[in-house]
Protein backbone atom coordinates (compact mmCIF):
# COMPACT_ATOMS: atom_id res chain seq x y z
CA UNK A 1 0.00 0.00 0.00
CA UNK A 2 1.57 3.31 -0.71
CA UNK A 3 1.74 6.03 1.28
CA UNK A 4 -0.79 9.20 0.50
CA UNK A 5 -0.73 12.76 1.95
CA UNK A 6 2.79 12.18 4.26
CA UNK A 7 1.46 9.47 5.63
CA UNK A 8 3.67 6.24 6.20
CA UNK A 9 2.49 3.03 4.81
CA UNK A 10 1.28 0.16 6.66
CA UNK A 11 4.51 -1.67 6.69
CA UNK A 12 6.58 1.07 7.54
CA UNK A 13 4.66 1.50 10.91
CA UNK A 14 4.47 -2.16 11.66
CA UNK A 15 8.36 -2.44 10.70
CA UNK A 16 9.35 0.29 12.98
CA UNK A 17 6.89 -1.22 16.06
CA UNK A 18 8.69 -2.53 19.10
CA UNK A 19 5.10 -3.32 22.02
CA UNK A 20 6.31 -3.09 25.35
CA UNK A 21 4.51 -4.13 28.74
CA UNK A 22 5.94 -2.30 31.29
CA UNK A 23 5.32 -3.03 34.80
CA UNK A 24 3.91 -0.14 37.58
CA UNK A 25 4.70 1.19 41.12
CA UNK A 26 1.50 0.54 42.41
CA UNK A 27 -1.64 0.03 40.99
CA UNK A 28 -3.00 2.47 38.56
CA UNK A 29 -6.18 2.43 36.55
CA UNK A 30 -6.89 -0.90 38.01
CA UNK A 31 -3.76 -2.37 36.23
CA UNK A 32 -0.30 -3.19 37.12
CA UNK A 33 1.45 -3.44 33.72
CA UNK A 34 1.17 -0.57 31.52
CA UNK A 35 1.40 -2.07 27.48
CA UNK A 36 2.67 0.47 24.63
CA UNK A 37 3.15 0.24 20.79
CA UNK A 38 6.54 2.31 20.58
CA UNK A 39 7.98 3.35 17.01
CA UNK A 40 11.38 4.05 15.98
CA UNK A 41 10.00 6.73 13.47
CA UNK A 42 12.30 9.04 10.96
CA UNK A 43 11.14 12.08 13.19
CA UNK A 44 11.82 10.12 16.40
CA UNK A 45 9.99 8.13 18.65
CA UNK A 46 6.61 8.14 18.98
CA UNK A 47 3.74 6.31 20.65
CA UNK A 48 0.88 4.66 20.48
CA UNK A 49 -0.62 3.37 24.04
CA UNK A 50 -4.62 3.45 24.14
CA UNK A 51 -5.85 1.24 27.14
CA UNK A 52 -6.75 -2.22 26.02
CA UNK A 53 -10.75 -1.40 26.90
CA UNK A 54 -10.80 1.06 24.49
CA UNK A 55 -12.46 0.04 20.84
CA UNK A 56 -10.97 0.72 17.30
CA UNK A 57 -13.25 4.23 16.92
CA UNK A 58 -11.55 6.09 20.07
CA UNK A 59 -8.06 3.98 19.17
CA UNK A 60 -7.72 5.24 16.00
CA UNK A 61 -7.20 8.96 17.36
CA UNK A 62 -4.67 7.94 19.58
CA UNK A 63 -2.87 6.32 16.71
CA UNK A 64 -3.12 9.43 14.32
CA UNK A 65 -1.39 11.31 17.29
CA UNK A 66 1.44 8.65 17.32
CA UNK A 67 1.89 9.03 13.04
CA UNK A 68 1.38 12.91 13.80
CA UNK A 69 4.43 12.51 16.58
CA UNK A 70 6.61 10.75 14.36
CA UNK A 71 6.25 11.20 11.15
CA UNK A 72 4.25 14.30 10.59
CA UNK A 73 5.05 18.47 11.48
CA UNK A 74 5.04 19.85 14.64
CA UNK A 75 3.61 23.08 16.10
CA UNK A 76 6.55 25.65 16.74
CA UNK A 77 7.82 25.31 20.80
CA UNK A 78 6.50 28.48 23.06
CA UNK A 79 9.01 27.39 26.60
CA UNK A 80 11.54 24.86 27.31
CA UNK A 81 10.32 23.74 30.61
CA UNK A 82 6.91 22.84 31.97
CA UNK A 83 5.76 22.46 35.52
CA UNK A 84 4.10 19.40 36.90
CA UNK A 85 1.61 18.39 39.31
CA UNK A 86 2.31 14.61 41.26
CA UNK A 87 -0.09 12.24 40.56
CA UNK A 88 -1.30 10.40 43.83
CA UNK A 89 -3.40 7.05 42.86
CA UNK A 90 -6.14 5.90 44.85
CA UNK A 91 -3.77 4.60 47.62
CA UNK A 92 -4.06 4.21 51.63
CA UNK A 93 -3.35 7.26 53.20
CA UNK A 94 0.06 6.05 54.76
CA UNK A 95 1.21 5.31 51.41
CA UNK A 96 0.96 9.11 50.04
CA UNK A 97 4.46 10.51 51.30
CA UNK A 98 6.36 7.41 49.42
CA UNK A 99 4.04 8.61 45.90
CA UNK A 100 5.24 12.00 46.96
CA UNK A 101 9.15 11.35 46.96
CA UNK A 102 8.78 10.41 43.53
CA UNK A 103 7.99 13.64 42.25
CA UNK A 104 10.61 15.92 43.46
CA UNK A 105 9.73 20.20 44.14
CA UNK A 106 6.54 19.62 42.45
CA UNK A 107 4.39 21.79 44.42
CA UNK A 108 0.85 20.86 42.92
CA UNK A 109 -0.69 17.17 43.20
CA UNK A 110 -3.73 15.55 41.65
CA UNK A 111 -5.01 13.01 43.83
CA UNK A 112 -6.91 9.90 42.64
CA UNK A 113 -10.65 9.62 44.38
CA UNK A 114 -14.33 7.81 43.59
CA UNK A 115 -12.04 4.52 43.40
CA UNK A 116 -14.72 1.79 42.68
CA UNK A 117 -14.67 -0.40 46.11
CA UNK A 118 -13.24 2.82 47.78
CA UNK A 119 -15.51 5.35 49.76
CA UNK A 120 -15.41 9.11 50.46
CA UNK A 121 -13.94 8.18 54.27
CA UNK A 122 -10.77 6.77 51.70
CA UNK A 123 -11.03 10.29 49.64
CA UNK A 124 -10.93 12.41 52.75
CA UNK A 125 -8.13 10.43 54.01
CA UNK A 126 -5.47 10.24 50.74
CA UNK A 127 -6.29 14.06 50.63
CA UNK A 128 -5.66 15.22 53.67
CA UNK A 129 -2.84 13.43 53.63
CA UNK A 130 -1.09 15.04 50.71
CA UNK A 131 -2.49 18.24 52.34
CA UNK A 132 -0.35 17.44 55.15
CA UNK A 133 2.77 16.50 53.42
CA UNK A 134 2.47 19.02 50.53
CA UNK A 135 2.03 22.01 53.70
CA UNK A 136 -0.89 24.94 53.04
CA UNK A 137 0.62 26.78 49.82
CA UNK A 138 0.60 24.00 47.69
CA UNK A 139 -2.37 23.37 45.28
CA UNK A 140 -4.04 20.27 45.47
CA UNK A 141 -6.23 18.87 42.56
CA UNK A 142 -8.80 15.68 43.07
CA UNK A 143 -9.47 13.58 39.76
CA UNK A 144 -12.38 11.22 40.38
CA UNK A 145 -12.80 9.85 36.07
CA UNK A 146 -16.43 10.43 36.37
CA UNK A 147 -16.99 7.90 39.04
CA UNK A 148 -19.52 10.34 40.99
CA UNK A 149 -23.49 11.17 40.27
CA UNK A 150 -24.30 14.26 41.11
CA UNK A 151 -25.36 13.82 44.65
CA UNK A 152 -22.04 12.16 45.89
CA UNK A 153 -20.06 14.57 43.87
CA UNK A 154 -21.90 17.72 45.64
CA UNK A 155 -21.02 15.40 49.19
CA UNK A 156 -17.80 14.79 48.44
CA UNK A 157 -17.03 18.17 47.16
CA UNK A 158 -18.35 19.83 50.47
CA UNK A 159 -16.36 17.23 52.85
CA UNK A 160 -13.21 18.08 50.92
CA UNK A 161 -13.69 21.25 50.97
CA UNK A 162 -11.38 21.78 54.01
CA UNK A 163 -8.71 20.95 52.33
CA UNK A 164 -8.70 23.75 49.44
CA UNK A 165 -8.89 22.36 46.39
CA UNK A 166 -7.85 23.66 43.53
CA UNK A 167 -9.85 21.85 41.13
CA UNK A 168 -12.61 18.79 40.88
CA UNK A 169 -11.61 16.98 37.86
CA UNK A 170 -14.26 14.64 35.87
CA UNK A 171 -16.41 14.69 39.06
CA UNK A 172 -19.62 12.97 37.29
CA UNK A 173 -19.59 11.70 33.32
CA UNK A 174 -22.15 13.16 31.88
CA UNK A 175 -22.03 16.98 30.83
CA UNK A 176 -25.79 17.40 31.69
CA UNK A 177 -24.22 16.72 35.88
CA UNK A 178 -21.29 18.55 35.46
CA UNK A 179 -23.28 21.31 34.55
CA UNK A 180 -25.53 20.47 38.09
CA UNK A 181 -22.61 19.78 40.12
CA UNK A 182 -21.11 23.11 39.36
CA UNK A 183 -24.51 25.09 39.14
CA UNK A 184 -25.05 23.38 42.91
CA UNK A 185 -21.54 24.56 44.25
CA UNK A 186 -21.05 27.68 42.45
CA UNK A 187 -22.64 29.87 45.20
CA UNK A 188 -21.09 27.87 48.24
CA UNK A 189 -18.00 29.54 49.81
CA UNK A 190 -14.81 28.87 51.70
CA UNK A 191 -13.68 32.21 52.62
CA UNK A 192 -14.50 34.55 49.51
CA UNK A 193 -13.55 31.56 46.85
CA UNK A 194 -16.39 29.86 44.92
CA UNK A 195 -16.55 25.88 46.74
CA UNK A 196 -14.35 24.71 43.84
CA UNK A 197 -13.77 24.57 40.23
CA UNK A 198 -14.78 22.23 37.57
CA UNK A 199 -12.23 20.78 35.43
CA UNK A 200 -13.43 18.53 32.03
CA UNK A 201 -11.27 15.76 31.30
CA UNK A 202 -13.34 12.67 29.79
CA UNK A 203 -16.04 14.62 28.82
CA UNK A 204 -13.64 16.26 26.23
CA UNK A 205 -11.28 13.40 24.76
CA UNK A 206 -14.17 10.32 24.79
CA UNK A 207 -17.26 12.76 23.54
CA UNK A 208 -18.42 12.82 19.99
CA UNK A 209 -18.50 16.51 20.76
CA UNK A 210 -15.57 17.60 22.87
CA UNK A 211 -16.72 21.29 22.92
CA UNK A 212 -19.86 20.44 24.03
CA UNK A 213 -18.72 21.02 27.49
CA UNK A 214 -17.66 24.66 26.64
CA UNK A 215 -20.32 25.62 25.34
CA UNK A 216 -22.95 23.87 28.19
CA UNK A 217 -20.75 25.96 30.62
CA UNK A 218 -19.93 22.87 32.24
CA UNK A 219 -16.30 23.47 33.15
CA UNK A 220 -13.97 26.43 34.32
CA UNK A 221 -11.30 24.47 32.65
CA UNK A 222 -10.06 21.29 30.01
CA UNK A 223 -7.73 18.46 30.89
CA UNK A 224 -6.27 17.90 27.35
CA UNK A 225 -4.24 15.01 26.51
CA UNK A 226 -2.24 14.78 22.94
CA UNK A 227 -3.17 10.85 22.10
CA UNK A 228 -6.75 10.94 22.30
CA UNK A 229 -7.72 14.27 20.85
CA UNK A 230 -6.11 12.95 17.59
CA UNK A 231 -1.98 14.66 18.00
CA UNK A 232 -0.82 18.24 18.97
CA UNK A 233 -2.25 20.35 16.04
CA UNK A 234 -5.85 18.56 16.83
CA UNK A 235 -5.67 19.58 20.63
CA UNK A 236 -4.49 22.84 19.74
CA UNK A 237 -7.31 23.63 17.44
CA UNK A 238 -9.75 22.46 19.97
CA UNK A 239 -8.23 24.65 22.40
CA UNK A 240 -8.68 27.44 20.70
CA UNK A 241 -12.36 27.05 19.76
CA UNK A 242 -12.87 26.26 23.51
CA UNK A 243 -11.99 29.39 24.39
CA UNK A 244 -11.52 28.00 28.39
CA UNK A 245 -7.57 27.74 30.12
CA UNK A 246 -6.35 23.72 30.01
CA UNK A 247 -3.99 21.80 31.73
CA UNK A 248 -2.24 19.21 29.69
CA UNK A 249 -2.06 15.85 31.11
CA UNK A 250 -1.01 11.93 30.20
CA UNK A 251 -2.26 9.18 30.40
CA UNK A 252 0.75 6.92 32.07
CA UNK A 253 1.96 7.19 29.02
CA UNK A 254 5.89 5.70 28.74
CA UNK A 255 8.49 8.51 28.60
CA UNK A 256 7.63 8.85 24.81
CA UNK A 257 4.24 9.70 25.21
CA UNK A 258 5.15 12.13 27.78
CA UNK A 259 7.63 14.06 25.47
CA UNK A 260 4.59 14.53 23.20
CA UNK A 261 2.32 16.18 26.03
CA UNK A 262 4.94 18.45 26.88
CA UNK A 263 5.16 19.63 22.90
CA UNK A 264 1.47 20.13 23.32
CA UNK A 265 2.13 21.94 26.82
CA UNK A 266 5.29 23.91 25.07
CA UNK A 267 3.42 25.08 22.39
CA UNK A 268 0.46 27.09 24.05
CA UNK A 269 0.05 30.60 24.50
CA UNK A 270 0.62 31.53 27.70
CA UNK A 271 -2.75 32.46 28.61
CA UNK A 272 -4.45 29.26 28.01
CA UNK A 273 -2.22 26.74 30.48
CA UNK A 274 -3.66 26.99 33.88
CA UNK A 275 -0.74 26.38 35.91
CA UNK A 276 1.28 23.15 36.29
CA UNK A 277 0.56 19.77 33.85
CA UNK A 278 0.16 16.13 34.34
CA UNK A 279 2.90 15.14 32.68
CA UNK A 280 4.96 13.89 35.45
CA UNK A 281 3.33 9.97 35.46
CA UNK A 282 6.28 8.24 34.31
CA UNK A 283 7.46 8.35 37.77
CA UNK A 284 4.79 5.84 38.72
CA UNK A 285 6.32 3.20 35.87
CA UNK A 286 9.27 0.48 37.66
CA UNK A 287 10.23 0.64 33.88
CA UNK A 288 10.57 3.12 30.59
CA UNK A 289 11.87 2.55 27.37
CA UNK A 290 15.05 5.04 27.57
CA UNK A 291 17.39 5.48 29.46
CA UNK A 292 16.87 9.14 30.71
CA UNK A 293 13.32 8.59 31.09
CA UNK A 294 11.38 12.03 31.17
CA UNK A 295 11.13 12.78 35.26
CA UNK A 296 10.44 15.96 37.21
CA UNK A 297 13.19 17.47 38.39
CA UNK A 298 12.79 20.52 40.47
CA UNK A 299 8.90 20.66 39.85
CA UNK A 300 9.17 20.04 35.77
CA UNK A 301 10.47 18.61 32.82
CA UNK A 302 12.66 20.24 30.12
CA UNK A 303 10.47 19.69 26.87
CA UNK A 304 12.34 17.30 25.03
CA UNK A 305 12.11 13.84 22.90
CA UNK A 306 13.60 11.07 24.64
CA UNK A 307 15.89 8.55 22.60
CA UNK A 308 14.72 4.98 22.31
CA UNK A 309 17.26 2.25 24.74
CA UNK A 310 17.49 -0.94 22.11
CA UNK A 311 18.22 -2.75 25.96
CA UNK A 312 14.92 -1.81 27.25
CA UNK A 313 12.87 -2.56 24.80
CA UNK A 314 14.25 -5.71 24.82
CA UNK A 315 14.14 -6.24 28.47
CA UNK A 316 10.16 -5.34 28.22
CA UNK A 317 9.07 -6.74 24.74
CA UNK A 318 5.37 -7.94 25.54
CA UNK A 319 4.97 -11.33 24.87
CA UNK A 320 4.23 -12.99 21.34
CA UNK A 321 0.62 -13.09 21.95
CA UNK A 322 0.36 -9.51 23.16
CA UNK A 323 3.07 -8.24 20.48
CA UNK A 324 0.65 -10.09 17.74
CA UNK A 325 -2.72 -8.38 19.32
CA UNK A 326 -1.28 -4.97 19.10
CA UNK A 327 -0.20 -5.40 15.25
CA UNK A 328 -3.72 -6.36 14.75
CA UNK A 329 -5.12 -3.29 16.81
CA UNK A 330 -2.36 -1.17 14.63
CA UNK A 331 -3.26 -2.27 11.09
CA UNK A 332 -7.37 -1.88 11.95
CA UNK A 333 -6.93 1.58 13.12
CA UNK A 334 -4.58 2.60 9.76
CA UNK A 335 -7.74 1.48 8.15
CA UNK A 336 -9.70 4.13 9.81
CA UNK A 337 -7.41 7.00 8.77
Amino acid sequence: MAAARGIPTLDEVLDSMRVVALPTRTRFRGITVREAAIFDAPHGASEFSPFPEYDDREAAHWFAAALEYGWGELPPLRREWIAVNATVPAIAADEVAGVLARFPGCTTAKVKVAERGQTLADDIARVRAVREAMGPDALVRIDANGGWNVDEAVTALTALADYDLDYAEQPCMSVDELVAVRQLTKDQKVGSSPLVRIAADESVRKADDPLAVARAGAADLLIVKAQPLGGIAKALDLIEQAGLPVVVSSALDTSVGIGMGLHLAASLPDQLLAGACGLGTAALLAADVTGDPLLPEDGGIAVRRPTLDSELLGRYAADADTTAWWRERVTRCYARL
